[in-house]
């Protein structure tokens, strides 16, 4: 038995997290690309230049924090505001 397993009594469930208290899931490049209305391919090419939001790997796929995507979005300068 490792540290992470946990013994209930048999018959007993395990406890629902209610949707409010779910972490959000991390975006792919993809749900990255859907949010700002861009191509997949400048999502990676913003990655390789260094520019964009930070993304992780996690083992072989690239994810995003919603919440650092939505931040870096609303610090971009406003070329309209003059």
């Amino acid at each position: 038995m490792s540290t992470y397993d946990v013994v209930r009594p048999v018959g007993q469930r395990p406890t629902p997290i209610p949707p409010a208290a779910r972490p959000e899931r991390r975006w792919s490049a993809q749900d990255v690309a859907d949010y700002l209305g861009i191509a997949l391919s400048t999502v990676y090419q913003w990655r390789c230049s260094g520019y964009g939001p930070r993304g992780r790997r996690v083992g072989r796929y690239l994810r995003y924090d919603p919440d650092e995507v939505r931040a870096w979005f609303d610090g971009l300068a406003d070329p309209q505001a003059g």
